[in-house]
């Protein structure tokens, strides 16, 4: 035997071989997969592809992609994508594609093709993957109708909260109105006052939205302009501002910082001003320097150094303004004197040394 007849005998053993080896690597992937010459005939198919599509080899080999399982793959976006990649080194990742196939019913499909090309010999073939999604696009679809319900039943939640909230604050204010004793006509319009609060914090949360970030802001100042509107009378000319950095929050937080701005507002409303006094001013505001802010109410009235820190016989606004102040991871500071009073919030990264041992001091 010469030796030209042995090389090409041993080449002819190799090629067998290869081709055994492709096929068995192409049964193995889980996914379907089908292996096309250049005329986009199919030359091989896996394992997978032939359970899922419930087919036989009889129905495929041979055939070009848009005959097989009676024309289900003739779609004119796929004829495009796959034109394409003929003509181009491109490839085709996570092209969609539904379909109600004869035989396994509806399916959601994820189309993957990409083009190989060969060092000797001028055929290429093209890799065409199937991923079924089919239930995951079923899952997709069950979340998405539970967060449609869920917000059915928050919206219907906090109308009824809103609702709620309005009775309450009448019933509060008719009885302020029908007491006899004057401290208990004063603490049934305080606590008036803060369901009223209460009730611009909860509807401004409900137009943002649920979950969304708070525009604190826009928040503040909505809040203040209702605070205003309830609290101030006009024969009180006090101006009440909002000066605020751009920054969010979470809904949680913003509702904390609602409660302290109401709380505080409301302190230096009854405190501040005995009397009138031109131009009488209170000013929120909220600075934002990276992850650290101060929310600030400050006054012109009378200085009054125990607003907040006072730890005798605590109010009930002060133990409010302490409990959510320690809910936001911030420390109160208080500022206080014949030119007014500010009471400030502070959220720090980065506390220093002596804020920490004032604070395990007070703690």
């Amino acid at each position: 035997m010469s030796s030209s007849t042995q090389s090409n005998e041993a080449l002819f053993v190799d090629l067998e071989d290869g081709l055994t080896l492709a096929q068995a690597i192409v049964d193995t992937v889980r996914d379907p997969l089908m292996v096309l010459d250049h005329d986009l005939r199919v030359i091989a198919a896996s394992r997978s592809f032939y359970k899922t599509f419930k087919l036989y080899h009889a129905d495929v080999r041979g055939c070009l992609l848009y005959e097989v399982d009676g024309g289900q793959w003739d779609i004119p976006e796929l004829r495009e994508l796959l034109e394409m990649i003929s003509t181009t080194h491109e490839a085709v990742e996570g092209f969609e594609v539904e379909r109600e196939f004869p035989t396994i019913g509806h399916r959601v499909m994820l189309l993957n093709a990409r083009k190989v090309f060969y060092e000797k010999g001028k055929h290429t073939t093209v890799l065409l993957a199937f991923e079924d999604i089919t239930s995951r696009r079923a899952i997709e679809l069950q979340v998405q109708e539970l967060l449609v319900e869920k917000d059915m039943l928050l919206e219907e939640m906090s109308h009824r909260v809103a609702n709620s909230l309005q009775i309450i604050a009448s019933i509060l204010l008719l009885k302020a109105r029908a007491v006899q004793s004057e401290e208990t006509r004063l603490q049934l319009e305080d606590a008036h006052q803060r369901v009223m609060s209460m009730a611009a914090v909860q509807q401004h949360l409900r137009d943002t939205g649920g979950g969304k970030p708070i525009d604190i802001g826009s928040y503040l100042t909505k809040l203040c302009e209702t605070l205003g509107q309830s609290m101030i009378a006009s024969s009180r000319p006090i101006l009440l501002t909002v000066e605020a950095d751009a920054g969010t929050a979470v809904s949680r937080d913003a509702v904390s910082m609602g409660l302290i701005v109401t709380e505080l507002v409301m302190n230096a409303l009854k405190h501040a001003f005995h009397e009138e006094k031109p131009n009488a001013t209170i000013v929120v505001s909220y600075k934002v320097s990276g992850t650290d802010w101060r929310l600030t109410v400050a006054d012109n009235g009378t200085g009054k150094p125990d607003v907040v820190a006072s730890d005798t016989k605590p109010g009930l606004g002060t133990s409010l303004v302490k409990a959510l102040t320690r809910q936001l991871d911030a420390v109160v500071e208080i500022d206080s004197g014949s030119a007014g009073t500010a009471v400030s919030i502070t959220h720090a990264t980065f506390k220093s040394a002596a804020a920490k041992v004032d604070e395990m001091v007070a703690a």
